[in-house]
């Protein structure tokens, strides 16, 4: 039996995803235009101007300046999964072969935040929320599923498994697709593991894909180009699955990102 913590999150599951940006202006405008976001601004610029992005009033993602960013580093999606123990998250981490990269630190009021690589080398946040934590999914414009990508994919999955309890199963034939479709407790989680075969350039790192809901009166090509029309382009053209049509794009700081429309699922 998977128990949510008080704040609502099962362990493990998508509770946030967050853009850090060069550009948080170019950003916003630029999902603005994508998807109808709207924003609430935290106008104290110690917090890197965090910016709660919405849908319908419901928050659906943050965007924030990295004070410690590069010149010429490009924007990062980065996807949180519910803990209930940001510090004993971290403790297992390390056991399992994964490494620290921030963190845990509390954010005061808000709640603990951790910041780790898997032994593949991807990156994934976690979050212990204090009280309510409010996250917008199942609509247009927020977050479907997180897939991470990796160049190991058995040593992914048995890390995260041994992590959470993921149960993890073939997508489909696994002589011919390295993919797996995580759950918890029988329930489907949004979340699944993608092997990087050839078709990955081979200077690309192991990462987590973050996928957001498509409007199916848009569509997957419509928005596409809409994109391309907002300062965007198109990394991935727009291509049927299994789970519906997909495209991955980029935003005008290179920040990458696919979209789905489950509607239109085969």
């Amino acid at each position: 039996m998977v128990h949510a913590d008080p704040a609502g999150f099962a362990p493990g599951t998508p509770c946030w995803v967050e853009l850090a940006s060069p550009d948080p202006r170019a950003t916003r405008e630029f999902y603005a235009g994508l998807f109808g976001w709207r924003y609430a601004i935290n106008p104290d610029p110690s917090t890197g101007n965090y910016t709660f992005a919405l849908v319908h009033d419901r928050p659906v993602a943050g965007v924030y300046t990295n004070p410690g960013r590069q010149p010429g580093e490009l924007g990062t999606w980065m996807l949180y999964l519910a803990t209930v123990d940001a510090v004993r998250t971290a403790e297992q981490v390390s056991l399992l072969g994964g490494q620290l990269v921030h963190g845990p630190v509390e954010l005061p009021g808000c709640g603990h935040m951790l910041i780790a690589a898997d032994p593949t080398g991807a990156v994934v946040g976690f979050w212990q929320p204090t009280g309510t934590w409010r996250f917008g999914t199942a609509l247009p414009g927020a977050v479907s599923r997180g897939e991470l990508h990796s160049r190991d994919g058995a040593t992914a999955d048995t890390f995260f498994a041994a992590l959470f309890g993921y149960a993890q199963e073939p997508w489909d034939d696994p002589r011919t697709a390295d993919y797996t479709l995580w759950s918890l407790g029988g329930r489907t989680i949004r979340l699944g593991r993608l092997g990087m075969g050839p078709e990955f350039p081979r200077e690309m790192p192991p990462h987590w894909m973050v996928y957001f809901d498509v409007d199916p009166e848009v569509g997957v090509d419509r928005l596409a180009e809409r994109a391309v029309r907002h300062g965007g382009h198109v990394a991935l053209a727009p291509f049927a699955t299994r789970e519906g049509r997909v495209a991955v794009l980029a935003d005008p700081c290179g920040a990458t990102f696919a979209v789905l429309d489950a509607t239109t699922r085969s």
